[in-house]
């Protein structure tokens, strides 16, 4: 059964990995065999979780490259930096976002709204595109967007945020449909409420969380252990029959 969810060998990129859910992403992806490349906006930081977690993997397992996700300059450095220190990627997560309004849709501000998308999606798009053509002309390799059940249904506060993560799940339905004939997959992980500083206004107070997870069929927050081990999953051998997915992973909110 090891072998199966096995990563010994395989590069991944792992976007927004110096915290949060991509940390616990980048973490367990080194401890199945990965190679692992940490980043986010600030070096420093990106540094001290690549050195976090190689002492919790006992091997020098991550490197660290920062990388601004708004720019295409920067992703591109970060896609020559992978290749050249490894000479191949194997896995791409993207899961860097922002959400920089929150409120109606009437009330957002259209740099607001146009960063959402730039952030959330097209940046998404840079970075597939770049890395993508090594993994289609060897045949092999997964891409991984971090979506959010927030592209499965309305609000009336996170409006643009869920068009963009809506938006996240077309990109990795069509891309699978392209990539597909040539065995690279492409599936997204939508999480529920996670236990991050992205959401920390929700759980922080109590009462705020007690109300947060009332919906839902577990009642209580996620970690983000528990969206890292999907990751592994779509990025392992134990993925490779699955493409073009919305993996929901949010304690039961969407179904209740």
């Amino acid at each position: 059964m090891g072998k199966l969810f096995d990563m010994t060998g395989q590069v991944a990129v792992v976007t927004g990995s110096s915290r949060g859910i991509g940390k616990a992403i980048a973490h367990r992806m080194a401890e199945h065999g990965a190679s692992v490349v940490i980043s986010s906006r600030k070096q420093d930081a990106c540094d001290a979780a690549a050195a976090e977690i190689n002492g919790l993997v006992r091997r020098d397992a991550c490197v660290a490259r920062a990388a601004n996700i708004s720019s295409k300059e920067d992703l591109q450095g970060l896609a020559d930096f992978a290749l050249t220190t490894f000479g191949k990627v194997t896995a791409l997560v993207c899961n860097a976002a922002s959400n920089p309004y929150y409120g109606p849709m009437l009330g957002i501000a259209d740099e607001q709204f146009v960063k959402i998308l730039m952030n959330n999606v097209v940046s998404n798009h840079w970075l597939i595109q770049m890395l993508s053509p090594q993994m289609l002309e060897r045949g092999e390799g997964s891409v991984t967007i971090i979506s959010s059940i927030g592209g499965l249904k309305a609000s009336t506060v996170i409006g643009a945020y869920n068009v963009s993560k809506a938006a996240d799940l077309q990109l990795a339905r069509n891309l699978s449909a392209e990539f597909g004939p040539k065995g690279v997959r492409v599936n997204c992980i939508c999480p529920g409420l996670i236990k991050t500083d992205f959401a920390r206004a929700l759980w922080e107070n109590p009462d705020t969380l007690k109300m947060a997870t009332a919906g839902s069929s577990l009642k209580r927050i996620g970690e983000p252990d528990e969206i890292a081990g999907m990751a592994v999953f779509l990025a392992s051998p134990a993925g490779t029959f699955t493409t073009g997915q919305a993996m929901v992973i949010d304690g039961g909110a969407v179904i209740v």
